[in-house]
């Protein structure tokens, strides 16, 4: 594993701080190392892998797939595409979807898409976007500047114009920001990359009040926190509202590389042909998963077995919170959950890890859990006796 680990030192760009585990196989929710070591994964490749690893139904429908076509372009539709889309649309309960191959993308084409809205409306391209402080919608120039955080910013300037910053679960905060030139308000249901906020239910309705009284546009930042991950196919039906545009991706594809970005019929009709585009966004080999996905979370009860056993997981780390000192709480739903801790986390994460724990941060003083949604209370078991063993230490 260690010359695995420096010959890959040796061949990457120095984007990330990688962890001395060389990762070789999955199997269930186990991950296996170069050295045939297991680790229970509670992160799913950052809320990806719903499904696990090799989940029979998912790999024989991929390996048909493969056999069958991989990619045509755009100019064409494929049965797959189709089924895949109409999938989505009944999920999202919205009208039209555009796919593509990332969250990144998917926040680029939100924000393309309700800019030339406001841009028919008004005759001019000076719009403006409310985002909110602690967010994450991606790291290009135009969704890292969406993103509510300095630090993934400042060496990336000259970055988009016209988006402001308002505070979580604080209405009067947006309201303070909105004007004439007002486009659209993009908010993640459940902060990730932030420190796993939720939004309150009645700050997510004020926004859809506010955003319908003054013509803007409601995106929602579905790419971590959808697909089942909080108990619903999507979080905002727990909100009791619908989103003008909804952003997704991770575990809407389980692995193969995929993202959308879905619009009611207000805000689909300013699309035109040549207005966005994605070469390989939406090809047959990416659809099948995406309407695999659906099929599997359908047939084989996925989402009752989502609100079971987060409760479970819930109740652990509450006994966690009220055991230990150094946990000042938990936040989260479903199985988007975080432990704050009075300290750094970063020394329990590599401590889980040299226990066979996958997890990771979010900020940092937080541990971020995203198991796939097919764990079970024996596996939260596992994790809550080997976390507590660190957490005495």
């Amino acid at each position: 594993m260690e010359d695995w680990y420096t010959r890959g030192e040796n061949a990457f760009l120095k984007a990330y701080g990688r962890y001395d585990v060389v990762l070789e196989k999955g199997e269930g929710v186990y991950l296996y190392d170069t050295n045939g070591r297991r680790y229970l994964d509670f992160y799913a490749g950052i809320g990806v892998n719903s499904l696990g690893y090799h989940y029979p139904a998912y790999v024989e429908a991929m390996q048909k797939q493969m056999a069958t076509l991989t990619h045509v372009s755009n100019y064409f539709y494929t049965p797959i595409a189709v089924e895949a889309a109409e999938a989505v649309k009944k999920a999202t309960q919205l009208e039209a979807v555009f796919f593509c191959n990332s969250g990144t993308e998917a926040t680029e084409g939100a924000l393309k898409l309700a800019r030339k809205y406001y841009y028919l409306k008004h005759g001019k391209a000076d719009s403006e976007i409310i985002s909110f402080h602690h967010s994450f919608h991606g790291r290009s120039t135009g969704s890292v500047k969406l993103t509510g955080n300095p630090a993934y910013q400042k060496a990336f300037g000259p970055l988009i114009d016209g988006v402001c910053y308002a505070t979580l679960n604080d209405i009067e905060s947006v309201k303070s920001l909105i004007n004439e030139r007002t486009a659209a308000i993009i908010v993640e249901p459940v902060q990730g990359e932030g420190g796993v906020y939720p939004c309150d239910k009645a700050f997510m309705q004020d926004l859809r009040a506010l955003c319908n009284e003054h013509d803007i546009c409601l995106i929602l930042d579905e790419v971590q926190c959808g697909m089942g991950r909080t108990g619903t196919i999507m979080t905002y039906f727990q909100y009791d509202i619908l989103p003008d545009i909804v952003c997704l991706a991770k575990g809407i594809g389980c692995g193969i590389p995929v993202g959308a970005f879905v619009a009611n019929k207000k805000w689909a009709q300013a699309m035109e042909p040549g207005d966005h585009g994605s070469t390989y966004g939406g090809n047959p080999f990416a659809c099948m998963a995406v309407k695999t996905v659906f099929d599997i979370l359908e047939k084989d009860q996925i989402l009752p077995h989502v609100q079971k056993v987060s409760q479970y997981l819930i109740q652990r780390l509450d006994e966690v919170v009220e055991q230990f000192d150094c946990v000042i709480e938990r936040r989260g739903l479903g199985l988007m959950q975080g432990l704050v801790l009075n300290q750094e986390a970063k020394s329990v994460v590599k401590a889980l890890l040299n226990d066979g724990v996958i997890v990771v941060t979010a900020g940092s003083n937080v541990i971020r859990m995203l198991p796939p949604l097919i764990i079970t209370p024996q596996h939260v078991d596992e994790f809550i006796e080997k976390l507590k063993k660190i957490l005495k230490k």
